[in-house]
């Protein structure tokens, strides 16, 4: 018995075509989904990792500034005066213990210092070792650690009591008070890429910090 002619018939060459069309458009549908997700992923990691970056070199300033301790780093000569904390924009200089993983432990005098141009910008740190108020240099020489790179603006800033109104008085970009620390030290950071950190604002614990302060 003879088979109808209609079940004998194979695909047509339009039929071939079209399912090869949906095939192709079903792997590229694919394919992006998996590139988005990749992406997505990626951007993810990006953006925890820029989070711990910012949360560790945060809580390491916090816990140096609030350990922040008034000795001499050094004493003028001409007028006798000892300088217990130094700041402008670009530099920091405080004492402050240090746990014995950082070095020997004891005091050290902790320096805080912006470099680099543009977008490019680098905050770094550099530990010196005191001893009967003398720095010393250790052997071989301990060089500046970096804590944060990509950086297009670092900006530190200093609060502390005016003495012509015996109150708080307005930031300031520098510390020019050699024989006292400042009230409150605060520490901005822009970087390249991502959100700007959050301010870093340290009541320094020998100043006695005010109740309120913006």
């Amino acid at each position: 018995m003879n088979r109808p002619a209609a079940s004998m018939r194979g695909f047509t060459l339009i039929e071939v075509l079209l399912a090869t069309v949906l095939l192709a458009a079903g792997m590229a549908l694919a394919f992006a989904i998996v590139r988005s997700t990749l992406a997505i992923s990626t951007r993810g990691e990006a953006i925890a990792s820029h989070n711990e970056r910012m949360r560790g070199v945060e809580g390491f300033l916090r816990r140096r500034l609030a350990s922040a301790m008034p000795l001499p780093m050094e004493i003028d000569r001409n007028g006798g005066m000892a300088t217990v904390f130094s700041g402008d924009a670009q530099h920091m200089r405080f004492i402050a213990d240090v746990p014995d993983y950082l070095g020997r432990g004891g005091p050290y005098v902790h320096t805080l210092e912006v470099s680099g141009q543009g977008d490019a910008k680098q905050l770094k740190i550099g530990l010196t070792l005191l001893q009967a108020g003398q720095q010393v240099q250790e052997n071989p020489p301990r060089g500046m650690e970096l804590l944060a790179d990509g950086l297009t603006q670092v900006r530190l800033r200093y609060r502390g009591i005016d003495p012509g109104t015996n109150q708080l008085g307005d930031w300031q970009p520098q510390w020019q008070v050699p024989g006292r620390m400042p009230q409150w030290v605060s520490i901005e950071v822009m970087p390249a890429k991502g959100a700007a950190w959050p301010p870093l604002r340290v009541a320094l614990p020998q100043q006695g910090a005010p109740g309120s302060w913006r």
